[in-house]
């Protein structure tokens, strides 16, 4: 059924923006500040998460699996995908909204990466290992925006479609969660990494769609 781009901001006309961002912001001041209770926190959940995956290699197979699985390249992958299919339906707006989230959405988790310059999770036996700074996790930022693009595009396209909506609803939460986990699992990211990267990327796509949704022309989508 045909639908507009002002339907692209079903979580922005709700305001979640804001709500979003909060926690990120949060996390990332404290910590910018090196509070203790968050970093004890951290230890803790890296330390019990490390010790399971050494206790149990099948957990370590899987996680590894999915965490090159559900890659930032793969998130992007799918947002190109779904880009290719607005401009073949002439939603070239749709289309470039999208585009451009996901690459400004990635870019900053980049720099943010050098701001904070967060050091990763070390260890005498590790599981795995990952270059570059920790705060936030770009797996965990980059699958909560690609899930949010997807979203916030796909939901209106499929109204009327319960079970289709339920399904994409649970996909993209679950996806986005289960990056987040392995992440940690394998011993390359803090849980306040992942946290703050999944509330940072969902936060970025919808107040995106917010900005993007007062260009105030219309355009059909349509399913």
């Amino acid at each position: 059924m045909p639908t507009t781009h002002s339907d692209i901001d079903i979580a922005a006309r709700n305001r979640v923006a804001f709500p979003l961002l909060v926690p990120f912001v949060l996390i990332a001041a404290l910590v910018a500040v090196r509070w203790a209770p968050l970093h004890t926190l951290d230890d803790t959940v890296s330390d019990r998460m490390h010790a399971a995956a050494l206790a149990g290699a099948g957990w370590v197979d899987v996680s590894t699996w999915l965490t090159h699985i559900l890659s930032p390249t793969s998130w992007r992958l799918a947002v190109l995908v779904l880009v290719i299919w607005l401009f073949r339906r002439g939603a070239r707006s749709v289309a470039l909204w999208a585009a451009g989230t996901m690459i400004v959405g990635g870019v900053l988790g980049a720099v943010l990466k050098l701001v904070f310059s967060r050091a990763r999770p070390e260890f005498l036996e590790p599981i795995a290992k990952a270059s570059g700074y920790a705060f936030p996790s770009g797996h965990a930022l980059n699958s909560a925006l690609g899930a949010a693009i997807l979203l916030l595009v796909l939901l209106p396209i499929l109204r009327g479609r319960p079970g289709a909506r339920a399904a994409l609803w649970t996909a993209m939460i679950v996806l986005p969660l289960v990056t987040a986990l392995t992440r940690v699992v394998v011993g390359v990211h803090w849980l306040s990494d992942v946290t703050a990267g999944l509330f940072l990327g969902a936060a970025i796509a919808v107040a995106s769609a917010a900005v993007y949704s007062r260009r105030g022309v219309p355009e059909p989508v349509t399913g």
